[in-house]
């Protein structure tokens, strides 16, 4: 869901309350030097209010107010008003020093998924994604995706990635998804193992509302799972990491075939069976040394989930692919055609273009 459209600040003129003043002592025929006795002051910090280098204190305010008969409120209302609108304008520089980074986001497709709302000027966009990432300034959204200084709740830099303000913010939409949601039940690594079974039994489940039966089960193991659609320059099927001490699976759909879609699904609860909260996995990313080892891991996992090894082993040995002989074999073992095709065409035992007929989609409930 979008952030709340906000009116952009349009500066307007705030004087400093020492004009104010200023005007009052004139009024009252007092000098500077009697104002700055009656009120228990020194001259030069009364000198300084008039001149606007030095703010009016609540205690200042106070003292005043004994001597101009105005309210200290009065006072302390003309100087908080004075201090924002300095900061306005502080803030203004800062977004228009800005309007370069937001260009490298996809805000048009964001804005048309309803991640950001509509808006028209360079600086309400910079601004929509300041709030939309809960970040102030670009600095910090360095900081967060780049630099790891918040490593307990981003343990990747995006900085060698090669899109990494889509990404950035394909994950932020799923974080924003997964706060908004309640898992059913506190994670523990025996109840997904429980439940492992009962998600591979929904390969065979062709109706449209899966996506959400899959989501369910995920909730009763402690597991969020969020449907987040794909941001162009974001080429990502999917991720996994833990947010606010829960484990969150984050899937595109990028690739709609079932065979992509479950291979993606099981590789992310690899990850969670076995490699814990210490990283973020990013599917269709580079990676090397153990981090690779990590995603093989992972990948090894979801091939043992989705189709018996011994057996497939056997099927290829027997080297019949054809139609019948694959919906055959993938009856006995309870899985989908596509998912049996899905696997001969990645081992190089089927061109990408044969017996895709045999592929289901699965359309996700964004």
């Amino acid at each position: 869901m979008a952030t709340t459209k906000r009116t952009p600040f349009v500066p307007r003129e705030a004087h400093h309350p020492g004009i104010t003043l200023g005007e009052k002592l004139e009024e009252l025929g007092m000098s500077v030097k009697e104002f700055a006795i009656r009120t228990s002051k020194p001259e030069k910090t009364i000198n300084a209010i008039l001149k606007g280098s030095s703010s009016i204190t609540s205690d200042m305010a106070v003292a005043f107010e004994n001597v101009t008969a105005i309210p200290a409120r009065f006072w302390m209302q003309k100087q908080q008003n004075y201090n924002e609108y300095l900061s306005r304008i502080k803030r203004e520089k800062l977004l228009n020093s800005s309007v370069a980074w937001s260009k490298s986001f996809p805000i048009a497709a964001m804005t048309a998924l309803g991640w950001l709302p509509k808006v028209r000027s360079a600086i309400e966009k910079v601004d929509t994604l300041f709030r939309f990432f809960a970040v102030s300034s670009v600095s910090a959204w360095e900081d967060y995706y780049y630099n790891q200084q918040l490593k307990v709740a981003f343990r990747i830099s995006l900085s060698q990635t090669k899109n990494p303000h889509a990404i950035s913010a394909w994950l932020r939409q799923g974080e924003l998804q997964a706060q908004s949601m309640h898992a059913a039940t506190t994670y523990s690594p025996e109840l997904l193992r429980k439940k492992l079974a009962e998600m591979r039994a929904l390969v065979l489940d062709d109706s449209d509302d899966m996506p959400l039966k899959l989501q369910q089960i995920c909730s009763e193991c402690g597991i969020k799972l969020v449907f987040t659609k794909c941001l162009p320059k974001a080429p990502i099927s999917g991720s996994t990491r833990w947010i606010q001490n829960e484990p969150c699976v984050q899937l595109s759909g990028r690739y709609k075939s079932q065979d992509r879609f479950w291979f993606t699904f099981f590789h992310e609860i690899g990850h969670i069976l076995l490699h814990g909260k210490k990283a973020i996995f990013l599917e269709d990313i580079d990676y090397n040394g153990n981090e690779a080892k990590k995603e093989q891991e992972a990948d090894t996992f979801a091939t043992e989930a989705l189709i018996d090894q011994r057996m497939f082993n056997a099927f290829v040995a027997n080297g019949d692919f054809s139609k019948a002989s694959i919906k055959s074999f993938a009856n006995d073992c309870e899985t989908s055609p596509s998912i049996v095709v899905g696997r001969l065409q990645h081992i190089g035992k089927l061109r990408f273009d044969v017996h895709n007929e045999l592929k289901r989609n699965i359309e996700l409930p964004y």
